[in-house]
């Protein structure tokens, strides 16, 4: 009853002993663990206002402080998870998607709080840069995690992020040096917010998840060939209204002239990754400096340095060939096993088949939009059968670009790798396998096919019959990997 009373909290935070206790739990426990227990310490916070405002921002910093670790592992550990089931993947993005979204939204609370209490600024304001510091990180690494799936980005992300980095310019604290976390590098809230400009200009929507963390860890070593610059100059290449709810854009056209107005360009972060691509390929092996979070191969690691350098490029790449527009129905279907099925005969298919809609088409591929289902497979790199409206042939493509550009809505850009595939049913070895011959055979010549990767084996011809014709075909070089899928060369011993 006298607690009833009382003016202290009884949230066990509130107990210096106990708060110790928890936050040392916290930092000792495995990452989906940790991140978990930081998210509802955090949500019961919010939900307290027993707390004084210093007291509360003192314990957003430590609860912030004592997972960060394991929440980073746990984007690192994040792309491992896409091959491991629809129901562990969607588990580990919400958790941290919705750890990061909750960090973020406490800090933004503070901030509110901050600008409310006008007697208590005074014990916090030494502490108002690392808020926006850390805020800004937050929505960093929440705008990582929407890649991972693609997006769709809010508007209202923008708002907040360039409100803050504003905020941070009018207190003139956005270019003081600072650590973001214990033991990091000092860093600056212009620099932080830069890292998040550079991270969207850099075209993300073309990246696998791994692909995505490396990626993010790259900018971070580039960060210091970019600057944040209010003139407009001839090198710039992108533009943002920090004070509007929008991305940043490629300079295609002059904005209207506004004092929150941003320019950077990539022009010396490109020449570094090339040197750097060099630097690679002559050792073979990444650099030590670079931290990636992990070791990847050089084979992993030039394929993002090489999208960075094109991204990052002064002129965008040229398309080579022209896109038509256009607005018709397509049949699509996803993966290896449902393309053969659905290649096989019209008795065969059928099964998993989506409509989506073609916005563009060119010789190399086309472009659609398709709805966003809470089954959603659509992957990077991952391969897919089309039919076009009205016909009854099928193509063969891969897809190479996805973003969703609502919470229902997706838009797809497909490589279009055959336009006139088969099904066959091949021998490896004694091994029957399904799989898909992308070319005519001709003897003496090469013919690409897609097959599981356990079909694959060097050495081991491929033996199928195909119009009435017996067909041997050797392995040769790997094309390209996917999930559960290889695209590789082969050889045409004989075709009769």
């Amino acid at each position: 009853m006298l607690g009833f009373f009382s003016n202290k909290s009884s949230h066990p935070l509130a107990d210096t002993r106990e708060a110790k206790r928890i936050l040392a739990e916290i930092a000792s426990r495995e990452p989906q663990a940790a991140v978990e227990d930081a998210g509802a310490w955090l949500e019961s916070l919010s939900a307290d206002e027993s707390f004084k405002f210093a007291a509360r921002l003192d314990l957003v910093f430590k609860l912030d402080e004592a997972a960060v670790a394991q929440a980073r592992r746990l984007g690192r550990d994040y792309p491992a998870m896409c091959s491991a089931g629809r129901a562990q993947e969607s588990k580990q993005w919400e958790l941290g998607h919705g750890y990061w979204q909750q960090l973020a939204e406490a800090y933004l609370d503070c901030l509110s709080r901050y600008h409310a209490l006008e007697k208590e600024r005074d014990a916090v304001r030494p502490q108002l840069p690392l808020i926006y510091a850390r805020l800004i990180n937050a929505l960093a690494v929440q705008l990582k995690w929407k890649q991972f799936r693609y997006g769709p980005v809010d508007p209202q992300f923008w708002g907040d992020l360039g409100g803050v980095y504003l905020a941070a310019v009018e207190a003139k604290v956005a270019q003081k040096e600072l650590r973001l976390y214990p033991g990091s590098p000092e860093t600056t809230i212009e620099a932080e917010y830069l890292r998040v400009l550079v991270f969207h200009a850099t075209s993300m929507g073309n990246l696998q998840p791994l692909e995505i963390e490396i990626g993010e860890r790259l900018i971070a070593y580039f960060l210091p060939f970019f600057s944040l610059i209010r003139e407009l100059r001839p090198e710039n290449v992108y533009w943002v209204d920090a004070a509007k709810p929008l991305p940043p854009t490629r300079l295609a056209k002059l904005p209207q002239v506004s004092p929150t107005l941003r320019f950077f360009n990539g022009t010396r972060g490109k020449e570094a990754v090339e040197k750097t691509i060099a630097q690679i390929r002559a050792e073979g092996r990444v650099p030590a400096g670079i931290n990636l979070g992990a070791q990847y191969d050089a084979a992993v690691v030039i394929p993002v340095l090489e999208h960075l350098a094109v991204c990052w490029a002064p002129k965008p790449p040229m398309r080579n060939t022209v896109r038509h527009r256009m607005n018709s129905p397509l049949k699509v279907v996803n993966g290896l096993a449902a393309a053969w099925q659905n290649l096989s005969g019209p008795a065969a298919g059928g099964e998993g088949v989506e409509t989506w809609v073609v916005d563009d088409v060119s010789q190399g591929g086309l472009g659609a939009q398709t709805t966003v289902t809470r089954q959603d497979w659509i992957r990077i790199g991952g391969l897919v059968a089309l039919q076009p409206d009205g016909g009854d042939n099928w193509l063969i493509g891969i897809v190479r670009r996805y973003s969703r550009i609502s919470s229902n809505k997706g838009s797809v850009g497909i490589e279009t790798i055959s336009k006139a595939p088969r099904a066959v049913f091949a021998d490896a070895g004694g091994l029957q396998t399904e799989a898909l011959l992308l070319d005519v055979p001709e003897v003496g010549e090469y013919a690409r096919m897609v097959l599981a990767p356990d079909a694959l084996e060097e050495g081991v011809a491929l033996l199928f019959s195909i119009d009435g014709k017996n067909a041997r075909l050797h392995p040769r070089e790997t094309i390209e990997k996917g999930n559960n899928f290889v695209i590789a060369n082969f050889f045409v011993q004989s075709y009769s």
